[in-house]
């Protein structure tokens, strides 16, 4: 039993594989008792659950205090707070994905789910490589930083624009050259097998494939956001990662929580662009005080204040929206 102890990305195995075998039995009872076929998740439903993985989420800053110590366990509580938070963004594209494709919502679930397996892996690729960039360039973390200042910069003088064509998506348009897409919902298939204009059997995806390949590439376009975003709270691979699943793994209930009253965040996207400057600022204000790293504690503080200013505007000005 040696092996467990040996030391895999900043983390002993077993610690790997505590972590593993968690979101493994997560996912399966999210897919075993949760994903009734053909059923409609309530919004108590989603409340319930989102409820739970969030609880989750920070009862395992728990574990990361007993075996990395308190510091490592406030740098995994701010990554959480901050993933969970860019998270909104992220519903609001996959809604706008389903209502361009036509999705039911009793479908839905399905997409979003084996959507966020996809991203558990797309994420463990990036995290890896910028692990591996971070520990032999530390210099790395600078334009990480000066990345997200821009970004938000550029988010909080953007202006609101009408919602994406996504019939111009190239995703989408790549997709149709690759293989022929059914103009209909075949049930829960992704994939199916009908004749085509003379009469050859012929496979084709469904509208369900089409909406989980953008959603799992516009995770991309956002991962280069949020991966960058907690490299500069920390370059402990296993809190990067940890943080970041745990915060997409109640993405799915997340979703149908809130993307019906979407518009009621409507000042969070201020929140967030003094966040991202933020993030990226506490590497330089690190430097010039002299501090081998931002305080930790105040960071998460920081974090959850700007934060916290976000959520309570917006429902104070949206309160008397439809």
């Amino acid at each position: 039993m040696e092996f467990l102890t040996i030391v895999f990305l900043g983390a002993q195995l077993w610690m790997w594989l505590t972590f593993l075998a968690l979101v493994i039995g997560l996912l399966a009872l999210d897919l075993g008792v949760m994903s009734k076929p053909d059923h409609e998740i309530s919004v108590r439903e989603s409340l319930r659950a989102s409820a739970i993985y969030i609880a989750l989420g920070i009862a395992f800053s728990g574990f990361v205090w007993l075996q990395m110590g308190a510091t490592a366990s406030a740098q995994y509580l701010t990554a959480f707070v901050v993933e969970k938070t860019l998270a909104l963004d992220n519903i609001f594209v996959i809604a706008l994905i389903f209502g361009f494709m036509g999705i039911p919502r009793r479908y839905q679930h399905r997409v979003l789910f084996w959507g966020i397996l996809g991203v558990i892996v797309l994420r463990g690729v990036m995290i890896g490589a910028g692990a591996t960039l971070v520990a032999r360039y530390d210099w790395v973390l600078y334009i990480f930083a000066v990345f997200l200042i821009i970004t938000g910069i550029k988010m909080l003088f953007s202006k609101e624009d009408s919602e994406p064509d996504l019939s111009r998506n190239w995703v989408l348009r790549g997709f149709r050259r690759l293989m022929p897409v059914s103009d209909k919902i075949e049930g829960q298939a992704f994939v199916v097998r009908r004749p085509d204009a003379k009469g050859r059997l012929r496979m084709m995806a469904t509208p369900l494939l089409v909406a989980l390949a953008m959603i799992e590439f516009a995770d991309v376009v956002f991962a280069v956001d949020s991966v960058p975003a907690v490299f500069t709270i920390t370059t402990e691979p296993f809190v990067v990662y940890t943080s970041n699943i745990f915060a997409i793994l109640g993405l799915r209930a997340l979703y149908f929580a809130l993307s019906a009253i979407l518009h009621r965040f409507a000042y969070l996207k201020y929140a967030l662009s003094v966040l991202l400057v933020f993030i990226g600022a506490k590497i330089f204000i690190a430097d010039m005080m002299g501090w081998a790293k931002f305080p930790p504690e105040l960071s998460l503080g920081i974090t959850v204040a700007i934060l916290g200013a976000g959520i309570g505007v917006s429902l104070l000005r949206t309160r008397t929206a439809a």
